[in-house]
């Protein structure tokens, strides 16, 4: 996917003042670089992209969680229990599971789309790789084998494609594992905190 015809960042350069190219250097090269690699790997990369966004914004979203809010609700849960005059009966019990339950819940609020994103992630790049053999076939086809520059850009498509979503996929696979056992670390814990009695 190209980019627009006329786009501001097209040509920044040419605007004749210094000061203001100095401001738009760090802006747009980095710009220019991710849509020079997207572009390398097909329409694909940029689904990719886009699964990667989702997942590092629940990968934040989740050390936000357990850094700032979930001490908090977890004090607020042992309060909760402390103050309770009966542990013994069987409500208190039911209710002590209800607290247990609850924070349960919050911490594995984020954790499915983590486990949908690990192995999304490469069949997207699997994608890529079909529609960039696909582009390769074509080109043997309309070439009669003869352009190997044609079949070089179909071969890069697919090994970009490819290669994007096992990166997604294997920082996804990180920080899920080190999540989920973080959640059972915390779920175990939470049974000595609050004593059934």
């Amino acid at each position: 996917m190209s980019r627009l015809p006329g786009c501001w960042l097209d040509n920044w350069k040419q605007w004749g003042n210094p000061v203001l190219s100095l401001l738009m250097e760090p802006i747009v090269v980095p710009y220019e670089t991710l849509n020079e690699f997207l572009d390398s790997g097909g329409w694909v990369t940029r689904w990719i992209l886009f699964a990667c966004c989702v997942l590092i914004t629940v990968v934040l979203e989740r050390a936000w969680f357990l850094l700032k809010v979930y001490p908090r609700l977890r004090a607020e849960a042992l309060a909760e229990w402390s103050g309770r005059v009966d542990r013994h009966s069987w409500a208190a019990q039911r209710i002590r599971l209800a607290l247990i339950s609850q924070l349960r819940a919050a911490l594995e609020s984020g954790l499915p789309v983590i486990r949908v994103m690990v192995p999304m992630a490469p069949l997207l790049g699997l994608l890529g790789t079909v529609m960039g053999m696909l582009q390769v076939f074509d080109a043997m086809a309309f070439t009669r084998g003869g352009d190997t520059r044609a079949m070089a850009d179909g071969i890069s498509h697919a090994m970009v494609a490819t290669m994007a979503g096992l990166v997604v996929s294997v920082i996804g696979l990180f920080f899920g594992n080190i999540f989920t056992s973080r959640v059972q670390g915390e779920t175990e814990r939470l049974n000595d905190l609050i004593p059934p009695a």
